[in-house]
């Protein structure tokens, strides 16, 4: 949720014969001048410009008392104080705060704990002991060729390109900022992942990367890190008033931003490190005040940021990381322009980009985009991770409902909290209708036509346990840290096998065990030969009808497991 910044302005009112306001940004004979509508039309004019981005600014009265604010829903910023919605930021120490009476707290008790000292120098070293390690500790770095190529290989890492950097045994291994090691440790974060392992180094040494890594496995934090890194040396380094925005995420969907908005809050917290929301659903007067209030850190979708750089003046020229989380989503048609408009806006970013599926048309648009492009992924990156259970069953369309109702009713089977996939959003609201009705299980559904506060609302029921089933079209399961769902029901088969492994992985966040019930049938022909081959690597059972059928390749390979299978 996008949040607009305290700032120590008074009320306004604005009377037809005067304006009456406080300003720091005009000098003060100006200001005057401007004021007195009758002094020229140029005073007039410019006092109406005033008017006019005043009114923009507070289109909404900021909050007085924190009683006046609502609580927050699930996965919005809570005040730091009072709990509730946490609308606001505060400039003096970066907390989401829900009014002006818990800003006045927070500085409050910043104040008491701040001991008298002197005033902070205009330029702060980069080695800095409150920020980062003095030595370097890059448990990697002493590794020979063949030592690299062979943790690589153990941790499942494929390169393409020039990368000479070994992969990280742990977050310690250079001068990444104390502060932000404390982050990671706070948050839970003892070991790098394997991707995080090679993406971590590599990114921090400038290179520009194509990571394919599966769904869960810390593609995230693997350029938040880097992120959050570079932007605190930066600011440290080179001291001044004006900041310009730093680093560039780019995500497909508003809820995944706003994961990833809080994910790089969590790794920046207590450095000179601020993020600015750019997401439709939200005034963009409040995101346009965010960002010239100075951030490091941008996330937007694609098209809320087209549409506030085409009609406002954003400096970008500073900009030295832009990353494309689900790159094989925004590369496609309905997003690709406006990635390639924002791109061209840059000058000369690092580029990384990451996906859990990855293909040579994406990989050609990657090496187009960045000179040097590194090809990373890992060896079950197009495939279903192996803590997940896939059952695939043959189901025609006219009797699936009632397969998915006997699986719900079925103890051995139904393991809530459960996510149904279907095609489209009609299906969504009636086979949610039909799924309470039939078996008496609460279900919800939840898709792009459902306003922000229905999505919100379901969500939260869902979260709490309030709703065992929610029945979802497939966009809103991209990214999203769906960590308690056990149970994926694929009930529309997806257009993609690319979709069906993002759509399968929410039940295996993080290698945790998990189960994926996928229906079936001919209408799926299209997907057979690659639907076989991804079972067959992840040791699935093969329905015998999807088998025997003719659109199923690798005739050997069906003759083969003929013989050795049998059928009940």
């Amino acid at each position: 949720m996008e949040k607009r910044t305290l700032k120590r302005f008074k009320r306004i009112s604005v009377p037809i014969d005067r304006i009456v306001l406080s300003c720091r940004t005009l000098p003060h004979d100006l200001f005057i001048a401007a004021m007195n509508l009758s002094i020229s039309s140029l005073a007039r004019k410019l006092a109406a410009f005033i008017t006019a981005s005043i009114t923009v600014m507070f289109e909404s009265a900021v909050k007085v008392k924190c009683n006046e604010q609502r609580e927050a829903f699930p996965g919005e910023p809570k005040c730091v104080v009072c709990g509730r919605y946490g609308e606001y930021i505060c400039d003096e120490t970066d907390d989401d705060v829900c009014s002006m009476e818990c800003k006045q707290s927070v500085l409050c008790k910043v104040a008491n704990s701040m001991a008298p000292d002197n005033p902070p120098s205009k330029r702060l070293p980069a080695a800095d002991e409150c920020f980062y390690v003095k030595e370097s500790n890059y448990s990697g770095s002493s590794l020979t060729c063949e030592q690299t190529e062979m943790l690589r290989k153990k941790l499942g890492i494929s390169i393409k390109g020039d990368l000479d950097c070994a992969p990280i045994l742990s977050f310690s291994f250079g001068d990444l900022p104390e502060k932000l090691l404390q982050n990671l440790e706070t948050a839970g974060y003892e070991m790098p992942t394997p991707v995080q392992m090679q993406a971590i180094p590599a990114a921090c040494l400038g290179k520009n990367l194509l990571v394919s890594a599966e769904t869960g496995s810390g593609k995230t934090m693997s350029y938040l890190v880097p992120i959050v890194s570079y932007c605190t040396r930066a600011r440290l380094e080179c001291f001044r008033g004006e900041k310009k925005p730093l680093a560039m995420v780019l995500t497909p969907t508003r809820e995944l931003c706003i994961q990833v908005e809080q994910q790089a809050k969590l790794l920046g917290k207590g450095m000179p490190f601020k993020t600015a929301l750019v997401v439709g659903g939200d005034a963009l007067a409040g995101q346009l005040h965010r960002i010239q209030q100075g951030v490091e850190l941008i996330v937007a979708t694609p098209g809320r940021l087209v549409d506030l750089l085409t009609k406002h003046d954003i400096e970008l020229d500073e900009m030295r990381t832009f990353v494309l989380d689900e790159v094989d989503c925004l590369l496609q048609k309905g997003f690709r322009d406006q990635v390639l408009q924002i791109f061209r806006a840059l000058s000369g970013p690092q580029i990384l980009m990451y996906t859990a599926t990855t293909s040579p048309e994406v990989e050609k648009m990657a090496k187009s985009m960045g000179d040097g492009t590194v090809i990373m992924s890992t060896s079950m990156s197009n495939k279903p991770t192996k803590a997940l259970k896939q059952v695939v069953i043959w189901v025609e369309s006219k009797n699936k409902k009632q397969k998915l109702f006997d699986i719900l009713t079925s103890k051995q089977h139904f393991m809530p909290p459960l996510v149904v996939y279907v095609g489209s959003r009609l299906g969504a609201d009636l086979l949610s209708n039909a799924i309470t009705v039939t078996t008496g299980i609460k279900a919800l559904s939840i898709h792009g036509h459902k306003s922000m506060k229905e999505r919100r609302e379901a969500m939260k029921s869902f979260i709490m346990g309030e709703v065992q089933v929610m029945v979802a079209t497939g966009i809103l399961g991209r990214g999203m840290d769906l960590l308690c769902v056990r149970q994926v029901i694929i009930f529309d088969m997806p257009n993609s096998i690319k979709e069906y492994v993002h759509q399968i992985g929410r039940a295996s966040r993080l290698g945790g065990e998990g189960k994926a019930i996928v229906f079936v049938n001919g209408e799926n022909k299209n997907l057979f030969q690659d639907l076989v081959e991804t079972l067959k690597s992840s040791g699935a059972p093969i329905p015998r009808e999807l088998l025997n059928s003719h659109h199923t390749a690798n005739s050997s390979y069906r003759a083969k497991n003929q013989k050795k299978r049998k059928y009940s």
